[in-house]
Protein backbone atom coordinates (compact mmCIF):
# COMPACT_ATOMS: atom_id res chain seq x y z
CA UNK A 1 0.00 0.00 0.00
CA UNK A 2 3.03 2.13 1.10
CA UNK A 3 5.55 1.08 -1.81
CA UNK A 4 5.56 3.23 -5.28
CA UNK A 5 6.31 1.84 -8.94
CA UNK A 6 10.27 3.09 -8.20
CA UNK A 7 10.34 0.75 -5.44
CA UNK A 8 11.93 3.08 -3.07
CA UNK A 9 11.81 6.39 -4.71
CA UNK A 10 16.17 6.31 -5.24
CA UNK A 11 16.85 4.54 -8.20
CA UNK A 12 20.13 6.14 -8.94
CA UNK A 13 21.54 6.37 -12.49
CA UNK A 14 18.84 3.61 -13.04
CA UNK A 15 18.89 4.54 -16.91
CA UNK A 16 22.27 2.86 -16.86
CA UNK A 17 23.93 -0.24 -16.53
CA UNK A 18 25.18 -1.70 -13.13
CA UNK A 19 28.81 -0.99 -13.92
CA UNK A 20 27.89 2.66 -14.84
CA UNK A 21 26.15 3.28 -11.83
CA UNK A 22 29.03 1.73 -9.92
CA UNK A 23 31.59 3.97 -11.79
CA UNK A 24 29.31 7.21 -11.42
CA UNK A 25 28.68 6.57 -7.60
CA UNK A 26 32.26 5.83 -6.65
CA UNK A 27 32.80 9.73 -8.61
CA UNK A 28 30.27 11.16 -6.34
CA UNK A 29 31.99 9.68 -3.22
CA UNK A 30 35.61 9.52 -4.34
CA UNK A 31 35.37 13.26 -4.00
CA UNK A 32 34.19 13.48 -0.47
CA UNK A 33 37.13 11.27 0.43
CA UNK A 34 35.57 7.54 0.50
CA UNK A 35 38.30 4.77 -0.92
CA UNK A 36 36.14 1.41 0.15
CA UNK A 37 32.46 1.18 -1.21
CA UNK A 38 29.36 -1.14 -0.56
CA UNK A 39 27.59 -2.14 -3.86
CA UNK A 40 23.73 -2.00 -2.11
CA UNK A 41 21.09 -3.05 -4.14
CA UNK A 42 17.94 -1.92 -2.86
CA UNK A 43 14.76 -1.26 -4.73
CA UNK A 44 12.24 -4.22 -5.18
CA UNK A 45 13.14 -7.51 -4.11
CA UNK A 46 16.75 -8.12 -5.48
CA UNK A 47 16.37 -12.24 -4.94
CA UNK A 48 13.28 -12.27 -7.01
CA UNK A 49 14.68 -13.52 -10.17
CA UNK A 50 16.15 -16.94 -11.98
CA UNK A 51 19.19 -17.65 -10.19
CA UNK A 52 21.75 -17.56 -13.51
CA UNK A 53 20.07 -13.87 -13.72
CA UNK A 54 20.79 -13.09 -10.05
CA UNK A 55 24.06 -14.33 -10.28
CA UNK A 56 24.99 -13.05 -13.32
CA UNK A 57 23.84 -9.33 -11.66
CA UNK A 58 25.62 -9.80 -8.27
CA UNK A 59 28.92 -10.47 -10.13
CA UNK A 60 28.41 -7.67 -12.16
CA UNK A 61 29.06 -5.42 -9.44
CA UNK A 62 32.07 -7.29 -7.98
CA UNK A 63 35.12 -4.22 -8.14
CA UNK A 64 38.63 -3.68 -6.50
CA UNK A 65 37.23 -1.21 -4.15
CA UNK A 66 33.88 -2.91 -3.33
CA UNK A 67 34.17 -4.61 -0.21
CA UNK A 68 30.63 -5.91 0.24
CA UNK A 69 27.44 -6.73 -1.18
CA UNK A 70 24.21 -5.44 0.43
CA UNK A 71 21.19 -7.66 -0.90
CA UNK A 72 17.39 -5.63 -0.12
CA UNK A 73 15.19 -8.55 0.08
CA UNK A 74 11.61 -9.43 1.63
CA UNK A 75 10.50 -12.97 3.75
CA UNK A 76 9.02 -14.38 0.48
CA UNK A 77 11.77 -13.79 -1.55
CA UNK A 78 14.10 -15.85 0.22
CA UNK A 79 15.09 -19.82 -0.12
CA UNK A 80 17.59 -22.49 0.04
CA UNK A 81 18.51 -22.00 -3.45
CA UNK A 82 18.87 -18.28 -3.53
CA UNK A 83 20.66 -18.96 0.38
CA UNK A 84 23.32 -20.97 -1.85
CA UNK A 85 23.93 -18.90 -4.31
CA UNK A 86 24.53 -16.25 -1.84
CA UNK A 87 27.01 -18.49 -0.11
CA UNK A 88 29.06 -19.18 -3.02
CA UNK A 89 29.14 -15.25 -3.80
CA UNK A 90 30.80 -14.69 -0.50
CA UNK A 91 33.79 -16.92 -1.28
CA UNK A 92 34.03 -13.38 -3.38
CA UNK A 93 33.08 -11.14 -1.05
CA UNK A 94 31.25 -10.15 2.20
CA UNK A 95 27.50 -10.38 1.60
CA UNK A 96 24.87 -8.85 4.13
CA UNK A 97 21.03 -8.75 3.73
CA UNK A 98 18.41 -6.69 4.40
CA UNK A 99 14.94 -7.89 5.13
CA UNK A 100 11.61 -5.31 5.91
CA UNK A 101 9.79 -6.84 8.78
CA UNK A 102 8.19 -3.23 8.86
CA UNK A 103 6.14 -4.53 12.19
CA UNK A 104 4.95 -7.15 14.46
CA UNK A 105 1.73 -6.30 14.00
CA UNK A 106 0.64 -9.38 11.91
CA UNK A 107 -3.15 -7.53 11.37
CA UNK A 108 -1.06 -4.21 9.72
CA UNK A 109 0.99 -6.34 7.69
CA UNK A 110 -2.53 -7.81 6.31
CA UNK A 111 -3.74 -4.19 6.25
CA UNK A 112 -1.01 -2.75 4.74
CA UNK A 113 -0.86 -5.12 1.88
CA UNK A 114 2.83 -6.94 2.51
CA UNK A 115 2.75 -9.87 1.00
CA UNK A 116 3.74 -11.45 4.41
CA UNK A 117 2.93 -13.28 7.60
CA UNK A 118 5.00 -12.34 11.26
CA UNK A 119 5.78 -16.00 11.08
CA UNK A 120 7.50 -16.00 6.77
CA UNK A 121 9.65 -13.25 8.80
CA UNK A 122 10.97 -14.92 11.42
CA UNK A 123 11.03 -18.27 9.08
CA UNK A 124 13.67 -16.81 7.23
CA UNK A 125 15.20 -15.00 9.23
CA UNK A 126 16.22 -17.72 10.92
CA UNK A 127 17.29 -19.39 7.45
CA UNK A 128 19.48 -16.49 6.86
CA UNK A 129 21.32 -16.72 10.57
CA UNK A 130 21.84 -20.26 9.82
CA UNK A 131 23.37 -19.54 7.09
CA UNK A 132 25.74 -16.95 9.34
CA UNK A 133 24.80 -13.94 7.11
CA UNK A 134 24.59 -10.89 8.50
CA UNK A 135 21.26 -9.38 8.46
CA UNK A 136 19.65 -5.80 8.68
CA UNK A 137 16.49 -5.53 9.27
CA UNK A 138 13.66 -2.42 8.45
CA UNK A 139 10.73 -1.39 10.80
CA UNK A 140 8.50 1.21 10.33
CA UNK A 141 7.52 2.13 13.71
CA UNK A 142 4.15 4.79 13.31
CA UNK A 143 1.91 2.79 11.41
CA UNK A 144 -1.78 4.12 12.10
CA UNK A 145 -2.63 0.39 13.23
CA UNK A 146 -0.15 0.35 15.56
CA UNK A 147 0.24 1.01 19.69
CA UNK A 148 2.90 1.41 21.82
CA UNK A 149 3.36 -2.67 22.09
CA UNK A 150 3.26 -3.43 19.04
CA UNK A 151 6.61 -1.11 18.73
CA UNK A 152 8.05 -3.23 22.21
CA UNK A 153 6.79 -5.84 20.52
CA UNK A 154 8.53 -5.70 17.42
CA UNK A 155 11.93 -4.53 19.26
CA UNK A 156 11.61 -8.22 20.93
CA UNK A 157 11.43 -10.06 18.16
CA UNK A 158 14.46 -8.41 16.51
CA UNK A 159 16.13 -9.41 19.70
CA UNK A 160 15.43 -12.71 19.84
CA UNK A 161 16.37 -13.76 16.42
CA UNK A 162 19.88 -12.22 17.00
CA UNK A 163 19.64 -9.36 14.38
CA UNK A 164 22.60 -8.06 13.26
CA UNK A 165 21.32 -4.41 12.43
CA UNK A 166 18.28 -2.24 12.17
CA UNK A 167 16.65 0.51 10.29
CA UNK A 168 14.15 2.58 11.72
CA UNK A 169 11.63 4.68 9.40
CA UNK A 170 8.91 7.04 9.58
CA UNK A 171 5.48 5.98 7.89
CA UNK A 172 5.91 8.44 4.17
CA UNK A 173 2.97 9.02 1.44
CA UNK A 174 3.82 8.85 -1.88
CA UNK A 175 1.40 9.97 -4.88
CA UNK A 176 0.26 6.92 -7.05
CA UNK A 177 0.14 4.67 -4.06
CA UNK A 178 -3.23 3.11 -2.18
CA UNK A 179 -2.05 4.73 0.90
CA UNK A 180 -2.02 8.32 -0.36
CA UNK A 181 -5.27 7.40 -2.05
CA UNK A 182 -6.54 6.83 1.49
CA UNK A 183 -4.63 9.67 2.76
CA UNK A 184 -6.05 12.23 0.34
CA UNK A 185 -9.29 11.28 1.61
CA UNK A 186 -8.87 11.59 5.02
CA UNK A 187 -9.14 7.91 5.66
CA UNK A 188 -5.64 7.27 6.93
CA UNK A 189 -4.12 9.30 9.69
CA UNK A 190 -0.27 9.92 10.53
CA UNK A 191 0.37 10.62 14.66
CA UNK A 192 2.70 13.22 15.75
CA UNK A 193 6.15 13.48 15.50
CA UNK A 194 6.58 13.97 19.01
CA UNK A 195 4.89 10.24 18.88
CA UNK A 196 7.51 8.92 16.87
CA UNK A 197 9.97 10.25 18.13
CA UNK A 198 8.85 8.60 21.40
CA UNK A 199 7.80 5.44 19.62
CA UNK A 200 11.47 5.47 18.61
CA UNK A 201 12.96 5.89 22.06
CA UNK A 202 10.63 2.81 23.31
CA UNK A 203 11.74 0.68 20.88
CA UNK A 204 15.57 1.30 21.13
CA UNK A 205 14.78 0.71 25.24
CA UNK A 206 13.70 -2.99 24.29
CA UNK A 207 16.19 -3.47 21.63
CA UNK A 208 19.10 -5.57 22.37
CA UNK A 209 21.80 -3.67 22.99
CA UNK A 210 24.16 -5.47 20.11
CA UNK A 211 21.81 -4.62 17.68
CA UNK A 212 23.47 -2.15 15.34
CA UNK A 213 21.17 0.84 14.45
CA UNK A 214 22.30 2.04 11.08
CA UNK A 215 19.06 4.23 10.83
CA UNK A 216 16.80 6.23 13.39
CA UNK A 217 14.47 8.45 9.94
CA UNK A 218 14.38 7.81 6.41
CA UNK A 219 14.58 10.43 3.80
CA UNK A 220 10.70 10.46 2.01
CA UNK A 221 11.07 10.31 -1.81
CA UNK A 222 12.53 13.00 -4.00
CA UNK A 223 9.70 13.40 -5.81
CA UNK A 224 5.86 12.84 -5.46
CA UNK A 225 5.52 12.88 -1.41
CA UNK A 226 2.26 13.46 -0.46
CA UNK A 227 3.64 13.45 3.26
CA UNK A 228 7.02 12.77 4.68
CA UNK A 229 8.64 13.56 8.13
CA UNK A 230 6.34 16.01 8.99
CA UNK A 231 8.30 18.68 6.37
CA UNK A 232 11.33 18.68 8.58
CA UNK A 233 14.55 17.36 7.63
CA UNK A 234 15.88 13.64 8.73
CA UNK A 235 18.70 15.46 10.99
CA UNK A 236 16.70 17.57 12.91
CA UNK A 237 14.42 14.54 13.52
CA UNK A 238 17.89 12.89 14.61
CA UNK A 239 18.65 15.81 17.07
CA UNK A 240 15.28 15.43 18.66
CA UNK A 241 15.76 12.14 19.47
CA UNK A 242 19.25 12.12 20.55
CA UNK A 243 18.13 15.27 22.98
CA UNK A 244 15.15 13.23 24.26
CA UNK A 245 17.10 9.78 25.36
CA UNK A 246 19.50 12.39 27.18
CA UNK A 247 16.49 14.04 28.53
CA UNK A 248 14.87 10.60 29.89
CA UNK A 249 18.27 9.23 30.52
CA UNK A 250 17.78 6.08 28.67
CA UNK A 251 19.29 4.42 26.02
CA UNK A 252 19.21 0.97 23.90
CA UNK A 253 18.66 -2.05 25.80
CA UNK A 254 17.83 -0.27 28.91
CA UNK A 255 15.11 -2.95 29.42
CA UNK A 256 16.33 -5.59 27.16
CA UNK A 257 17.38 -7.48 30.27
CA UNK A 258 14.71 -7.25 32.14
CA UNK A 259 12.12 -8.78 30.14
CA UNK A 260 14.73 -11.31 28.05
CA UNK A 261 16.07 -12.74 31.47
CA UNK A 262 14.61 -16.35 32.42
CA UNK A 263 11.81 -15.99 35.10
CA UNK A 264 12.55 -18.43 37.91
CA UNK A 265 10.07 -21.45 37.87
CA UNK A 266 9.63 -21.53 41.91
CA UNK A 267 6.03 -22.14 43.03
CA UNK A 268 5.32 -19.08 44.87
CA UNK A 269 3.76 -19.90 48.08
CA UNK A 270 -0.29 -18.72 48.35
CA UNK A 271 -1.98 -17.80 51.66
Amino acid sequence: MFCDETGSGFTTFGEFDIKTQIKKMKERYTKKGAKKFIAYFQNYSNTYAPIEMLKKVYLTALDEDIVQISISTRPDCISDEILDLLEELREKIDVSIEMGLQTSNYHTLVKMNRGHSLAEYIYAAKKIKERNFEIISHVILNFPTDDMLDVIETAKILSVLDIDGVKIHSLYVVENTILGKLFNENKIQIGTLESYIERVIRFLEFLSPKITIHRLVADPPNNGTIFGNWGIPKIQIINMIEKRLKEKDTYQGKYFYKWFEPKTNKLSKRS
